[in-house]
């Protein structure tokens, strides 16, 4: 017994002197972080969050009438509660925006004399037109929305800002983060997964931004909508396809694209093209066929036929998605020169930003080229296409609105967000009326509903 006490006495003297520090450190899961992955992971989420197709959070496929679903059709019949697909989306998006947040409160303490001040505004500047982007998808998808108070982890109960006010906050943003950026410093480099840390491209890109978000408000608040047109196009906006605000994914899990996940990995058949978007590609009075169809539908149905759009379709009986859109390593544009083009062309109707109506053909024109060829499409069968009295812009049927809307609703095929709100502005295509609607005379929702769960949580604001 002596022996096990002075044993025991040994051992804890020999234990007490010991340095336990570094000891009970988890390196898997680390108490801080440089704000590099922070940047990477948020980048490919928001790709992952705009790309889903999945209908627990985002449906914008099919309030663009893009596709429509087989199994369930609550969300082609615009049901938001069901799933609590609004709170879903809205999470995310926060979420996101809050690990920015985080990285940018990095980059500023940061103190590595190995960054220099300017790289250093190039990251804060890179990562605010990364919150910027994430705040104008959140105000066009639900309005009013928690902006000023939004990323202060320590307030629960954020008011609600005006959408208004929150954009013209977020052109100022844009327009500080695009100044701020200097082309003959450096940013993020590798971590940086849209553009490789290239800070001139990200200057293209915050300007295209801006321009997409002044014609979101033409209508709205066309003095200011033709001022920020006017800086954008004079700053420089995107010029070709490789100026793409895109997200290259993976061909192997867990860095897929989302709708791989959604219509392959799953092993499910909940989606077919809707007979709103076959009717129209295919309508007879284009007599050239649009060659992007090869692309974007399969040919398991010859002639095409789409499923009607919020019905109870078959799989099997309707054309399916193509085949590009089963690749697990699909890229995904977030924001696109095609666009940036359709948006000019719009512009020119407008006579904004220092653009006339005499330049929308051309425009015109490069949007749907610029579209083609990002899917492959060769030269001659776009001419051939543009050159048809039905698409033509001087010959075309309709007005600008019809004839820009709709080229433009065919070039997003697949990108829900800008399709829905491109659709809101302009008014075309016109969509079909799911048989079984949660809305009035089953119009497309002008907007998501807030979270479930908001009124209880922050009932007061909400």
């Amino acid at each position: 017994m002596k022996k096990l006490i002075i044993i025991l006495i040994v051992l804890g003297f020999t234990t007490s002197c010991t340095d336990f520090k570094g000891w009970n450190v988890d390196k898997k899961h680390p108490a801080t972080i440089n704000a590099e992955p922070l940047l990477t992971n948020s980048e490919e989420r928001i790709a992952r969050i705009m790309a889903s197709t999945n209908v627990n959070s985002n449906i914008l496929k099919m309030f663009a009438q893009y596709w429509t679903e087989t199994t369930y059709v609550d969300e082609a019949n615009y049901d938001l509660v069901n799933r609590n697909v609004g709170g879903n989306f809205w999470t995310s998006i926060y979420t996101t925006l809050i690990d920015l947040k985080d990285a940018k409160d990095i980059v500023a303490n940061d103190i590595d004399p190995a960054l220099t001040a300017q790289t250093r505004a190039n990251r804060i500047a890179v990562i605010d037109l990364l919150q910027v982007y994430l705040f104008h998808v959140l105000v066009d998808t639900y309005g009013d929305v928690p902006y000023s108070e939004a990323l202060d982890i320590n307030n629960v109960l954020p008011k609600y800002d005006n959408d208004e006010a929150i954009y013209n906050d977020l052109f100022d943003r844009i327009t500080a983060d695009v100044n701020q950026l200097t082309g003959g410093g450096s940013s993020f480099d590798s971590g940086d997964l849209l553009y490789n840390g290239n800070v001139d491209a990200w200057k293209k890109f915050g300007n295209s931004l801006k321009l997409r978000m002044a014609l979101r408000i033409a209508d709205i608040n066309p003095t200011k909508a033709g001022q920020m047109a006017s800086e954008a196009l004079t700053s420089g906006v995107f010029t070709s396809n490789a100026d793409n605000f895109e997200f290259d994914f993976l061909a192997a899990p867990p860095h897929t694209n989302s709708i791989w996940e959604d219509l392959v990995q799953s092993g499910r058949h909940d989606f077919v093209v809707a007979n709103t978007f076959v009717d129209k590609i295919t309508d007879p009075a284009y007599t050239v066929s649009d060659p992007r169809i090869p692309y974007y539908m399969d040919d398991n149905k010859v002639p095409y036929e789409g499923g009607p759009y919020g019905d109870n379709n078959s799989y099997r009986d309707y054309t399916h998605i193509g085949e590009l859109f089963h690749q697990p390593d699909m890229p995904y544009i977030l924001l696109g020169y095609d666009e940036v083009e359709f948006l000019k062309a719009e512009a020119a109707e407008r006579n904004m930003g220092g653009l006339t109506p005499a330049d929308a053909e051309a425009h015109y024109n490069a949007a749907i080229t610029a579209s083609m060829e990002w899917w492959g499409v060769t030269s001659a069968n776009i001419s051939a296409y543009l050159a048809q009295t039905s698409v033509a812009y001087t010959t075309a049927s309709g007005t600008w609105q019809e004839k820009i809307g709709t080229q433009k609703w065919f070039a997003l095929y697949g990108r829900g967000f800008e399709a829905w709100s491109s659709w809101r502005r302009l008014g075309f295509p016109g969509m079909n009326q799911p048989p079984l609607a949660e809305t009035p005379n089953g119009e497309v929702p002008r907007r998501y509903i807030y979270p479930l769960d908001e009124p209880d949580v922050n009932g007061t604001n909400y």
